[in-house]
């Protein structure tokens, strides 16, 4: 090749130290930007093209390990690498790159681009034996790396990516298979962030990260695999998180993030399959929450965090931290909308009986007939506004014996202060103002005062009011109080 017949100083130095593994630094400073490469002189220029004869010539040493090890350059033209298959690690580390990298379909053992300025990067279907390191990169252009697969970890901490315009993710790893952690805490990101179908086999930390794609979906994970923890905390995000389908086997951690998409879904995370779910000590959810149909097994969510659209129809979970009152849950369920949505009642009924709180469960119980209510006929409401007042569905006992107490008080002092007359005079018992009330009150049970006492005017019209009320306060019970039961 011609390049290597007429090599710059700086470009014989690299290939020299090329076949012995030797790194080549060219940085002034060690706080050198490497945005302004553009004006770095020949000294510090690199034609692609040289690197690209270098790395697939490959030229050996006997009992070295050869590896392209530069930094602080500015590499001019395209680096074109596709279907290339390279031995030898890479490491171009606080380069400037002039064009867009193109390693599509390339195999290559590491992959090093550390603290680079890059307009892009094409790499689709990528193979990599080690790791990948974009710690600190700047990239001003798409980075395509749909397909990816990287038997070690991914490594984007620190990184920017940013691109002229929104035609298209600002970095694509759909599809991608990684081997390890994807690690990218700091990580920012102005666009899309497209992860749909990705594998990892490790940890996935975003933590402190930003994602900003105020009028889309900012990080779409569709369908994303995570063997053990997403860890997210702090994060930011102007625009969606949607995560439907997904495999997390660990935690979803979420702790003081702040998710904003006003307007339509800030995290839609249904029908997925997720160990634990953290959301707490964060901002006020500014958007929707979507759970439904997932399956979580423990939910760590603080009511402080939910927005005013919650929906969780479907969800199934077995424990709810923290441990939170009754009133303070029940709101999440009153968010769906107006849909009557059972199941959600019988979930977190479910998980205050795991904990071993009854009281809360039956006050979940209580508000799940009250919302039910809504939806029925005037007369099914006007039997459920009864039900409720008397014995509030069988789940407070307890006011039954308050209305029985009260209409036997009244009762008794009517009857106490004026004896209704006897029905045959010498023949009836002793007149018992309290039996007497009660024979009326309790439709099966008779002490004997009922039938043998005839009460006239006001007298008759309180015991009709009397023996009504005590049907209706008995039949009320009754069914009330089976509901109970059968739900215990």
């Amino acid at each position: 090749m011609s390049e290597t017949n007429d090599l710059t100083p700086a470009e014989e130095r690299i290939w020299r130290a090329f076949p012995r593994g030797e790194s080549v630094d060219f940085c002034a400073a060690e706080d050198e930007d490497p945005a302004l490469g553009s004006a770095w002189g020949a000294e510090r220029s690199v034609r692609a093209s040289v690197l690209r004869a270098l790395l697939i010539k490959a030229p050996q040493e006997e009992g070295e390990i050869a590896a392209l090890k530069i930094t602080g350059v500015r590499i001019t033209g395209v680096l074109d690498l596709k279907h290339a298959t390279i031995d030898a690690a890479i490491r171009l580390s606080r380069c400037q790159f002039d064009g867009v990298p193109n390693l599509y379909g390339a195999q290559l053992r590491q992959l090093n681009l550390s603290k680079s300025v890059l307009p892009g990067l094409t790499s689709a279907t990528l193979k990599v034996e080690g790791v990948v390191r974009m710690t600190g990169c700047r990239m001003r252009g798409p980075v395509r790396l749909g397909g990816a697969q990287i038997s070690g970890a991914l490594f984007m901490d620190d990184a920017e990516f940013s691109a002229p315009d929104d035609s298209e993710p600002v970095l694509q790893l759909n599809q991608a298979v990684i081997g390890a952690d994807l690690w990218a805490p700091n990580m920012r990101a102005n666009g899309q962030v497209r992860l749909t179908g990705a594998s990892i086999a490790g940890r996935m930390n975003v933590q402190d990260a930003e994602f900003n794609h105020p009028d889309g979906t900012a990080l779409d994970a569709q369908n994303l695999n995570v063997a053990a923890h997403v860890r997210a905390r702090r994060i930011r995000t102007r625009g969606g998180i949607e995560l439907r389908g997904s495999h997390i086997s660990g935690r979803l951690d979420l702790l003081q993030a702040h998710l904003s998409h006003p307007g339509d879904t800030a995290l839609r995370a249904s029908s997925c399959v997720i160990g634990e779910l953290w959301l707490q000590h964060g901002d006020r959810i500014e958007g929707a929450l979507n759970l439904r149909r997932s399956r979580i097994e423990i939910m760590n969510i603080e009511p402080e965090m939910l927005p005013d659209q919650v929906h969780i129809s479907n969800l199934t979970y077995t424990v709810l931290t923290p441990h939170e009152p009754a009133e303070r849950r029940l709101p999440m369920l009153e968010r769906e909308g107006d849909r009557y949505e059972p199941y959600g009642y019988e979930q977190l009924t479910a998980a205050y009986r795991h904990v071993g709180d009854d009281d809360a469960a039956r006050l979940v119980q209580l508000a799940k007939q009250r919302r039910r209510r809504s939806t029925l006929t005037w007369y099914g409401r006007l039997a459920g506004y009864l039900q409720d007042a008397v014995v509030g569905y069988g789940f407070r006992p307890q006011r039954a014996a308050v209305w029985l107490l009260s209409l036997m008080a009244i009762g008794s002092i009517a009857y106490g202060l004026d004896h209704p007359r006897p029905v045959k005079a010498g023949e009836a018992p002793a007149f018992n103002p309290v039996f007497y009330t009660l024979d009326l009150l309790l439709p099966i049970i008779s002490f004997g005062q009922e039938s043998a006492f005839a009460p006239v005017g006001w007298h008759q019209w309180l015991s009709y009011a009397l023996i009504i009320t005590g049907w209706i306060l008995a039949t009320t019970i009754v069914a009330g109080v089976t509901r109970s039961v059968s739900r215990q």
